[in-house]
């Protein structure tokens, strides 16, 4: 027994018996699986190798006297072991798992009135499908028209029956799902909907429509569904007219080649509102269609014909979405059809607009008024409909009954008996029926993905007009090579991830593909912004909840899984391979109509909670196409965005949907930026640390409307020498060495300064300028991105080299040398040419009641701007008022206005312009006072100070630190420089 134990009393094993029956057993106090016991038995049978018995000393901390938890519970469960008193009793040691939804989503895929797999057949026909978007200004009824269509082609009318008031209008507003869309009453995001609608000859057809905001902090929305779309139906309110929205949307539709449809909506408010004659109403709705078509003929002057919209021609309708009923003078001509059957619809309703009349005694057409005689439209359209209203409104049950049977609508008794707004909704849905004159009009005036391909690539599209993938992008080629244009990311229900939503130009696009994802910056030289990633999931778009598909081809809108990492803002999708090995190319980054001004620092209240915020920035990034963050030279983390509602929305998400923290949000400031107004007052020259080159420029301002040219993309430094040329010699009368010089725009290719090489080949050897010329260009960038006043980005002036002498050995004259030189004589230059700060311009549009048009002129003057234009809106006691408001001077203007106006007056301020501020940003005499607001000449120097402090920069704009000591002392010794 004695073997059993060691000297200090450790059980060590038995002692081995003759029989070795127990070779190998375990302590008894040690714990062993009993099926690792078998498997170690059956092992050493099949391996037939006898061992030895172990006589290793086990401790006892390695002692195992109970089965562990993993062997318990298995492996794919996770155990954690705390001490005590680490977590509060309130919290669970294991937090149970919490659903977060931040959208509305339907829990299952809804009844339509049509089969889910007609609709996937649909797509292979791309001649029968269109894409448009639906545009128009704030509260003019975009979503409401997209729920008529809703309404027309899904049936939710049970869960609407069951619900009255705010519960029933929940279930409607189908494409607003965010949460702050349902509590503010506005769309913030763009909602799409693929559906199947039918023609007025009941042929099906796919439309794709993107139901977009109307307030104007959201234009970039507009513009981003623009991209993907053939075709804009505008929606306009009778009574308001084109307002600011629709006017950018008419711009930017017509600057890009869509083409437009008009829906004017509302028309129920000529009766029960502003209590319109018919005649009268006739008035009013040609004067709406021909504020349309003044702003497309303002837009491109002398080519407006094309576009304008005109009921005659068919890309005008009249809706009303709230009481559900559409229709063209096509549609309504139709519906006499029905009656008579004896005539031609076209040629009825080619007479049922302009100034042509109808004789009820002799039942002719004239084109004078005469006795007897009513315009034809009045008679034939909006007499019947007054009708219909005044008689549904009117008259009791029993008499309305009778009057609606002549009509052929028929109600249930208690149908007769609900409250007007519901009867009317009733009786116009069976007068009117579903919208198919839209369907028509759309049809006729929106081309098909086909026809309207040429357009997108000649427009957008970087490669090769003659590559066969472009030729297979023409034709919507469905088994030609996958390119997909994305333009939009939408966050999922849970905010964690994104879904990219894009055009499939050609190709199929299949779950389980793998693909390369281009972002904006990707060129065939640099790949980096190239990432290679598989579809996970393939869907069609339908707001509240997605249609999943085996593939979406070409032609079509899709939304995709799984390839949203690398994506930023927009970005092209292409097939690993593309045919004959050709190289891929990207689709330009889509162009918007506002500028980002708008601007607020963040910061985390609990500083660990930093990593936090920056992915919460990054999504906020991907989810708002307009929206800018990046880090100051301070360190703090700055948003820019469009203006007010739109930063108090993207601060919502990041707090709540993204980030899940509270932050600390800076007062809000704007986005300036400098410029000059005389040229240099001498040649500024800069040596290079080596002191072996020499660069000397001079500044000046750019002549007006060339920096608006570069950036609308009218000139492209791209583009060959010839062409760059050529614009400026015959739009700007600049001679020909000047213009075939122009080395650069900055700070990008579509930035609005210009950099020329004005050396003569006689003084400059050619050859060595060459060699230095992409990096002198480099330090022109980075000096334009950041300006010396108070590191704001310079813009409209022209930099101009006018001597440089470099050393011959090329390891003396390399970037490390060039760059920092070529920024330094930008800057000097620059504040040798009277400085200038800029500061953005917002284009304020009131509506409002006529006494409240004095308060806007009082709110004005207190926050320096002013009043451009007042109005009466023809046909009703509404006015509206244009003024200008320097953005700086905006946070808080529309709260103001609205109490000024007890809350009468709807304000919408869209960036117009950039303007110079008032007084010298360098005159150092201005003495600014703590609490007490600058004076007018002041207002420059208090914006640097201001600035420069807010970003941790120096208290002042030295000009020492840019020139050359030399130099600085002999224009110090000669009195043009003071200090």
């Amino acid at each position: 027994m004695e073997d059993l134990y060691d000297e200090f009393g450790n059980f060590i094993g038995e002692a081995e018996s003759e029989e070795g029956s127990d070779h190998g057993a375990p302590a008894p106090d040690t714990y062993v699986d009993d099926e690792e016991v078998e498997e170690e038995v059956h092992d050493q049978q099949l391996m037939q190798v006898d061992e030895d018995p172990s006589n290793a000393v086990i401790l006892h901390e390695d002692k195992q006297y109970y089965p562990s938890a993993q062997a318990v519970y298995g492996d794919d469960v996770e155990i954690q072991v705390q001490e005590e008193d680490t977590q509060s009793l309130a919290q669970p040691i294991i937090a149970p798992i919490v659903q977060k939804k931040f959208t509305i989503e339907e829990a299952d895929l809804p009844p339509v009135r049509y089969s889910r797999e007609f609709m996937a057949d649909l797509m292979n026909f791309p001649h029968d499908t269109r894409n448009i978007v639906l545009a128009g200004h704030l509260h003019h009824g975009k979503t409401a028209f997209m729920d008529m269509l809703v309404l027309e082609t899904h049936d939710i009318s049970g869960g609407l029956e069951k619900r009255i008031g705010k519960k029933r209008d929940e279930q409607l507003r189908y494409t607003d799902v965010h949460m702050l869309e349902r509590d503010r009453g506005v769309s913030i995001k763009s909602g799409p909907m693929s559906l199947v609608m039918q023609s007025t000859k009941g042929k099906s057809h796919l439309f794709n429509i993107i139901d977009t905001p109307g307030h104007v902090n959201f234009a970039d929305e507009v513009a981003s569904s623009m991209r993907l779309a053939d075709g804009v139906v505008l929606i306009v309110d009778v009574v308001e007219g084109v307002q600011v929205s629709t006017e950018q949307a008419i711009k930017h539709a017509i600057l890009e080649g869509i083409p437009l449809t008009l829906v004017i909506n509302k028309m129920d408010r000529l009766i029960l509102e502003l209590k319109l004659p018919p005649g009268d109403a006739y008035f009013k709705l040609k004067h709406v269609v021909e504020q349309v078509n003044t702003v497309i003929e303002n837009t491109i002057p002398g080519r407006g014909e094309a576009f304008r919209v005109s009921p005659e021609k068919g890309n005008v309708a009249f809706a009303c979405s709230s009481m559900g009923w559409c229709f063209t003078l096509s549609s309504f001509a139709k519906m006499y059809a029905c009656d008579f059957r004896v005539f031609d619809t076209e040629d009825l309703a080619r007479r049922l607009w302009g100034d042509i009349f109808y004789n009820s005694q002799t039942r002719k057409f004239v084109r004078k008024g005469m006795d007897g005689s009513k315009r034809s439209f009045v008679n034939f359209v909006l007499e019947p409909v007054y009708k219909l209203y005044s008689h549904t409104i009117s008259q009791s049950p029993e008499d309305l009954k009778a009057t609606l049977a002549t009509l052929g609508i028929h109600l249930k008794p208690s149908q007769l008996k609900s409250n007007a707004k519901d009867l009317l909704k009733l009786v116009c849905e069976q007068f009117f029926g579903p919208a198919n004159g839209f369907v028509d009009m759309v049809l006729k005036h929106v081309p098909s993905p086909v026809e309207g391909a040429r357009r997108m690539l000649e427009r957008y599209y970087t490669g090769p007009l003659d590559s066969k993938t472009a030729t297979s992008m023409e034709k919507c080629d469905q088994d030609g090579p996958l390119v997909i244009h994305v333009t939009k990311l939408f966050n999922t229900t849970d905010a964690k991830t994104f879904h990219s939503f894009g055009r499939v130009m050609c190709g199929t696009v299949k779950p389980g593909q793998e693909v390369r994802v281009l972002g904006e910056g990707y060129t065939i030289d640099d790949e980096e912004e190239m990432v290679v990633a598989t579809v996970s999931d393939t869907w069609l778009a339908e707001s509240r909840y997605n249609v999943s598909t085996s593939g979406v081809p070409a032609g079509n809108l899709v939304l995709l899984g799984g390839v949203d990492n690398s994506i930023v803002k927009t970005a092209t999708i292409v097939s690993r391979q593309l045919p004959e090995d050709e190289d891929a190319y990207v689709f330009r980054p889509v162009k918007h109509f506002f500028e980002s001004v708008f601007k607020v620092a963040v910061e985390p209240i609990n500083p660990s909670e930093l990593p936090k915020m920056l992915d919460g920035l990054r999504k906020i990034n991907k989810s708002y196409p307009l929206a800018i963050t990046k880090v100051e030279e301070s360190g703090e983390h700055v948003i820019l965005g469009t203006g007010e509602l739109y930063m108090d929305c993207v601060l919502h998400d990041l707090r709540r949907l993204y980030a899940e923290m509270e932050l600390k949000v800076s007062d809000p400031v704007t986005r300036f930026c400098e410029t000059v107004v005389e040229t240099s007052a001498l040649k500024c020259y800069a040596l290079t640390p080596n002191k072996k080159n020499k660069l000397t420029m001079v500044a000046e301002p750019l002549d007006p409307g060339i920096a608006e040219d570069i950036e609308a993309g009218k000139v492209n430094i791209k583009d060959p020498v010839r062409v760059v040329g050529k614009f400026f010699e015959e739009k700007y009368g600049y001679d020909l060495l000047a213009s075939r010089n122009i080395w650069a725009f900055g700070p990008d290719d579509m930035g609005p300064n210009i950099l020329q090489n004005d050396t003569l080949p006689s003084d400059v050897d050619q050859k060595s300028l060459r060699s230095v010329r992409a990096t002198i260009r480099q330090g022109f960038s980075w000096a334009t991105r950041e300006g010396p006043l108070c590191e704001e980005p310079i813009r409209n002036v022209k930099f101009k080299l006018t001597d440089i002498s470099l050393d011959k050995e090329p390891i003396s004259r390399g970037g490390g040398q060039i760059i920092p030189t070529s920024r330094r004589a930008c800057y000097s230059s620059f504040l040798m040419a009277s400085p200038r700060l800029m500061e953005p311009i917002y284009s304020c549009s009131m509506i409002g009641p006529a006494d409240a048009v004095s308060s806007l002129y009082t709110v004005l003057a207190r926050r320096r701007g002013h009043v451009l234009q007042d109005d009466a809106i023809a046909g009703t006691p509404l006015y509206s008022v244009k003024g200008l408001i320097p953005v700086i001077d905006s946070f808080g203007f529309e709260t103001d206005l609205r109490i000024h106006t007890q809350g009468q007056a709807t304000v919408s301020l869209v960036f117009d312009r950039w303007s110079i501020v008032p007084g010298d940003p360098l005159d150092k005499d201005i003495k600014l006072r703590p609490l007490e607001p600058a004076s007018a000449q002041a207002t420059a120097r208090d914006f640097v100070l201001k600035t420069r402090r807010r970003k941790g920069l120096a208290e002042d704009v030295t000009i020492s630190k840019f020139l050359e000591p030399e130099l600085f002392r002999s224009l110090k010794e000669s009195g043009i420089l003071d200090g």
